[in-house]
């Protein structure tokens, strides 16, 4: 609260950003612990609302996703969709050495990415996350997807946060396929 009188000569923005009583809107959302400690969870302007109405905040998602030593990234779409879908970027260092230990040949990325076994363990991955979400929250398709998030293609932010309407862009016809196609996976290598 008061954290500035304003933006200098620009009285739109300054109310775009400031209530009336003084409170300064982030863009942030968070919750407080038992404790009165203020956690960071997730941003405004990333919540899905699915088709149905449902609120559903991504990043807590897709950390979970992040925590499997097999995903380099992920990232979850939905926004006024029927269902959430993820794209997931494999984790080669460890994606290779794992296929190459259950005899999976890794010279070829796309024919790793759609071996049914390396499919699986990702649908493992996705079924363990959704285990603990209510269930308009489920992912229900996923795609995994050969290249990384970089800077380079304009993915990632210099601090390596996902920027989701450019991965969106850049992947709009996968995304697209999630929502007309009946199966619940595809790899894009």
């Amino acid at each position: 609260r008061h954290v500035m009188r304003g933006y200098w000569n620009k009285p739109q923005a300054t109310a775009d950003v400031l209530d009336p009583e003084g409170w300064f809107a982030t863009g942030d959302i968070g919750e407080l612990s038992a404790d009165g400690y203020l956690r960071i969870t997730d941003r405004k302007k990333d919540i899905l609302v699915t088709a149905g109405g449902k609120n559903v905040a991504p990043q807590a998602i897709e950390e979970k996703l992040r925590m499997s030593h097999l995903v380099e990234n992920a990232v979850l779409f939905g926004d006024r969709k029927p269902y959430i879908v993820a794209l997931i970027v494999p984790n080669l260092e460890t994606l290779k050495p794992w296929a190459e230990k259950h005899g999976m040949p890794t010279s070829d990325m796309r024919s790793l990415l759609d071996n049914p076994d390396v499919v699986a363990a990702y649908q493992e991955i996705v079924t363990d996350v959704n285990r603990t979400l209510a269930r308009f929250e489920t992912i229900k398709k996923f795609r995994l997807v050969g290249e990384a998030f970089s800077i380079a293609t304009g993915e990632l932010t210099p601090t390596l946060k996902v920027k989701r309407r450019v991965v969106e862009k850049r992947h709009h016809e996968i995304l697209a396929s999630m929502y007309t196609e009946e199966s619940s996976f595809e790899s894009w290598a």
